[in-house]
This record gives C-alpha cells, structure tokens and sequence, in this order.
C-alpha cells in the first residue's frame, strides 16, 4: 500500500498538471502564479483553461490564471495572509477586481487524503458489497447522486453499497477523475443515517481503491460539517483548499437550474 508521504506527493502532482505548474511549487514558503493552460492530463472534469483558480497545500498559494488578471490576482494573493485569501472580507477584495471581467468566485472546497495509519474498515450492521461498473448500471438515480454522476457514468469505476435485505441503503461510489486519483462520493438514505454507514461505507471504499494501487481523494465544501466528519471518521485528514472562479453566465445558469 502507498505511505502517506506517497500519497501526498502524487496528489501535489496531479495538482501541479491541473494548474500547469510544478509539484515542488506547492512547498515553497512563496506565493506563485502561473498562466493555466489545457492539459491532457489534468482532473477530466476540469474546464480549462482556468480564468482564475488558488490552491493551497498550506504552504504557500499557487495560484493559475487567465493572463489578464495575473497582476490583480499576484498583488492580492502577496498581500494578505494565504488562509486569509480564501475567506470574506478579504475575498471581497478579489470577487470585486473579477466582477469588472463578468466574473464571480464560484467553487470553494476543501480536499481531503487518506491517512493510512489511521484507515482502517469501520464496523457497519449492514452487509457490504463491491459492486463493478455492470452492478451499479441501474442506480443512477435521485437518491445517488453523490455517488454516480449521471454525466459522467464513464468515470464512475468501483462502488460499495450497504444492504438492508435486499434493499441499498447507501451507496459509495468513486470516479477515476484522472489516471492516479479516484474521487469518492457518498450517499446514505435518510431514514438510515446516522449509524455509521457512511464511514463504512467510504473507508472500505478507500481501502479498495489503494488495494489498486490508486489514490482516493474526497472533496467537501467548507460549510458541509456533516461530509468534513465523514471524512475525518473515515480516515481521511484535510490536505489542500481550492477556490476557483467561474464566469457570470456560468453562476447564473448553475442559480437557476438550483431554483428549478
């Protein structure tokens, strides 16, 4: 099985061909920003080339973006502390400078990796089962939207699901978002919840994917204290943040189709 410092440094490298620079940039004590451009080999669901997009490994920002506001972005990111640069009111600073290009901040996470000291299968009073891609054909449905992506079914490669009978009662599936890195989602029924289920569900699932020599990752937005526990119970500790800007048309589309 990969070491954690393994681990880690695969991630920094599939960052550093998400945002066309090099891995050893995300531990540097300097700030750094770079112009993003396409990459065959970057996250497949990422739309790029990046208007404006920072991370951080804690260390120091990275920060990959459109030529035209690369001086904005550079002053604002050599200005204020790097935690600092991802929350309010010091973001204002930057959503305004990207409103006078019909831009917004849009996406803000917090990316999590297994800590393979502490992984281990949790206990769970429900069956669990591996499901292959053929298994979970048929559930691309309202209650795992989480776990499968609808619109992206081809990513979707390895799943484990919890069973009362013969009934799903939640569901953990993973995207092989790039060729390391395998993305985990997890969806529990309501009724169920709150019976460890979820974190069964996630570390056995994470235990499979480095079984195959893979990398799980699990993303969750800032405010979503329910999904940052899972993680934590699961075995997974916090390893980088993400902020990324999308354009106005895109927000606005993505607010409405919310409201329908």
């Amino acid at each position: 099985m990969l070491s954690n410092s393994e681990i880690f440094q695969i991630a920094m490298e599939q960052s550093a061909y998400d945002l066309n620079c090099n891995s050893i940039d995300f531990l540097s004590i300097k700030n750094k920003v770079v112009i993003s451009e396409h990459s065959p080999h970057a996250r497949k669901y990422l739309i790029l080339p990046f208007y404006c997009n920072l991370v951080s490994y804690g260390s120091n920002i990275v920060a990959s973006v459109d030529k035209e506001i690369e001086d904005i972005v550079k002053e604002y990111i050599n200005t204020h502390p790097i935690e600092h640069c991802f929350e309010t009111p010091n973001l204002h600073i930057l959503n305004d400078e990207l409103q006078k290009k019909d831009m917004r901040v849009c996406f803000m996470a917090e990316y999590f990796l297994p800590d393979v000291n502490n992984l281990r299968e949790l206990p769970c009073e429900y069956e669990l089962r591996v499901l292959k891609k053929p298994d979970f054909a048929t559930l691309y449905t309202g209650e795992w939207t989480n776990a499968l992506c609808e619109t992206r079914k081809e990513l979707d490669v390895l799943a484990v699901a919890a069973y009362d009978g013969d009934k799903i009662i939640g569901l953990a599936g993973c995207s092989a978002d790039c060729d390391t890195m395998w993305q985990i989602g997890i969806d529990v029924l309501p009724e169920y919840r709150r019976k460890g289920i979820a974190s069964a569900l996630t570390s056995r699932l994470a235990l499979e994917i480095l079984h195959l020599g893979k990398v799980p990752f699990y993303c969750a937005a800032w405010s979503n204290i329910k999904s940052v526990r899972n993680a934590i119970r699961s075995g997974f500790r916090p390893a980088w943040i993400e902020m990324t800007a999308k354009s106005m048309a895109y927000i606005n589309k993505m607010n409405q189709t919310k409201k329908e």
